[in-house]
């Protein structure tokens, strides 16, 4: 006769038990000769030592189907009892030959929607740092982060940096209530609406607490070296050319960087040029780096989007930067 503990960190425990701990009560019905007692996050087991070896085996496959998939439901885990880890096997099957991206919010499937997002995608395998460049609904933060947050599901980097400079878009930041982190939130708000859409609640709290993911003005990158990770710079367009390059040297071992922007949408000082408009003249013959233009035909948002972008491109005049040179937008 023995005694485990395992502790279920950073998952939501009704995620894994069922609101009325109706997941528990199957696995006690799998497993009458195992005492099986649920306190918060921890689930105490006792009985002999083979059947709790094995139930801790069959256990580790839930917390992995529920990793993978976002949910996890009666049906899914009497399979698990009787398949091991197919499903698992199957769903990554399906990662390397489609679209998908990985499972989300109870258990939404993420996928590239669009021909430049899939070329992201793509992109991504092949390069360790991308541009991608396009206007406002196009999916490029969002499909950036859904690749960063890929990655560290499956243990290619150890965390994520986002970042964004913290520019004024018409708007005073001084007046706006609260400390410095108050102040800068409704800058960084998209990222984390992304990144609530992709993990589950308990764990990306817990990924924000012991800075697995950090979300960060472009200031705070100065003087750091990104060792094993996937580090995104978005709304890039609002970065001068020294904030860009000093962004892009913050790259470590084992990393990989994104940068996103929409260069119709500049908020800088007139007297200052968009260090995203100069890094495609600069940087697109460097090996390694890759370049992703999206347009009009990638919006994923209310049609009406992609009607009013075409309004505006019709209305408004190339941009053009002191120097006079085109504003790259080649979308």
């Amino acid at each position: 006769m023995g005694e485990k503990v395992i502790k279920i960190e950073g998952i939501h425990p009704p995620d894994i038990f069922g609101l009325q701990e109706e997941k528990l009560r199957l696995l006690k019905q799998i497993f009458p000769k195992l005492k099986i007692v649920s306190r918060g996050e921890e689930l105490i087991l006792i009985g002999d030592d083979d059947e709790l070896a094995f139930f801790e085996q069959k256990f580790q496959s839930m917390l992995n189907h529920f990793e993978r998939f976002g949910k996890l439901t009666e049906e899914h885990i009497l399979e698990i009892m009787a398949h091991d880890d197919k499903t698992a096997v199957e769903a990554t099957e399906e990662e390397k030959s489609g679209e998908l991206l990985l499972y989300g919010k109870n258990g939404m499937a993420i996928r590239a929607r669009s021909p430049n997002q899939r070329r992201m995608v793509s992109s991504c395998k092949k390069h360790d740092m991308l541009f991608a460049i396009g206007p406002a609904g196009t999916g490029k933060t969002y499909t950036a982060v859904a690749l960063a947050v890929r990655a560290l599901k499956n243990k290619e980097v150890k965390r994520i940096i986002l970042a964004r400079p913290a520019v004024e878009a018409g708007e005073n930041l001084g007046f706006l209530p609260g400390d410095l982190k108050d102040k800068l939130d409704p800058y960084l708000r998209p990222l984390y609406d992304a990144l609530r859409d992709m993990i589950p609640p308990a764990r990306l709290a817990t990924y924000l607490e012991d800075g697995t993911i950090e979300i960060a003005p472009l200031a705070f990158m100065r003087g750091r070296t990104l060792d094993h990770a996937f580090a995104i710079l978005d709304e890039a367009q609002n970065a001068t050319e020294s904030q860009l390059k000093m962004f892009l040297t913050r790259m470590g071992k084992s990393a990989r960087f994104i940068v996103t922007g929409d260069v119709t949408q500049i908020d800088l000082p007139r007297h200052q040029v968009s260090g995203l408009l100069r890094s495609v003249k600069i940087l697109n013959h460097i090996k390694g780096i890759d370049f992703v233009f999206l347009n009009e035909k990638d919006v994923i948002r209310h049609e009406l989007v992609s009607r009013i972008i075409d309004a505006y491109e019709g209305q408004e005049k190339p941009r053009r930067n002191p120097a006079g040179d085109d504003d790259g937008n080649e979308s």
